[in-house]
């Protein structure tokens, strides 16, 4: 199996493909805990509803893996994914926003396993500073800028209300915050160099109630 270290320019992957990886870790962590030792590429395009010939295209773009007859070997295909993925190694994480959503974000177990580390959390509102959750504490926000920059952190967590999310991502941006894992329900308009994702659970709602009321009619 070739290392992905000779893997092209990042930048030239496409989106889809690094959104598939994912769904590609998730099936062979599966297989992990259930013993299962290989996988082939049919396998792996059931578990995300894509063709095999994709499943292999996808892994092209980083190296060569697999072997004739065999298919992939599981721990090692995992290895390689979480080294494409950069989740082979630790990241610190601060949740802004410690309403019921961040600390809701604070307590979920499963973001250290997946090499995710939230060391704090920050909100404005004066009865929230000093909570815990998950082990974290909730600091003013008058802390922010210091804190991040001492501890290195890169990603951050938005879970504040619709109105101050665009103002926040701002103070995040120029304290040198690198992703931002978005929940408020509104578009961030943020320079190059900052990585936004959205999570508008709102939106998913309602995607989904239009797909069970058209599978009704």
């Amino acid at each position: 199996m070739i290392h992905c270290d000779c893997v092209p320019d990042p930048t030239n992957i496409p989106r889809p493909t690094i959104k598939r990886l994912s769904l590609y870790l998730r099936e062979l962590e599966r297989h992990e805990s259930d013993g299962k030792p290989t996988v082939n590429s049919r396998q792996l395009g059931a578990s995300v509803g894509i063709t095999d010939a994709q499943v292999r295209k996808d892994l092209s773009c980083f190296g060569q893996f697999g072997q004739p007859g065999i298919g992939y070997r599981v721990a090692g295909l995992a290895v390689e994914i979480r080294h494409i993925l950069k989740v082979d190694r630790e990241w610190n994480a601060i949740v802004v926003g410690a309403g019921n959503i961040g600390r809701a974000i604070m307590s979920y177990p499963r973001f250290g396993d997946k090499g995710f580390r939230i060391i704090a959390a920050f909100d404005a509102a004066p009865d929230r500073v000093g909570m815990e959750a998950g082990g974290c504490r909730v600091l003013s926000m008058e802390m922010l800028h210091e804190y991040i920059r001492e501890h290195q952190v890169q990603i951050a967590i938005l879970s504040v209300p619709e109105h101050a999310a665009q103002d926040v991502a701002n103070t995040l941006v120029e304290a040198g915050i690198r992703g931002i894992l978005n929940f408020a329900p509104v578009r961030l308009n943020i320079g190059a160099g900052v990585e936004v994702t959205s999570v508008d659970v709102s939106r998913s709602l309602e995607q989904l109630t239009y797909q069970i009321a058209a599978a009704e009619a």
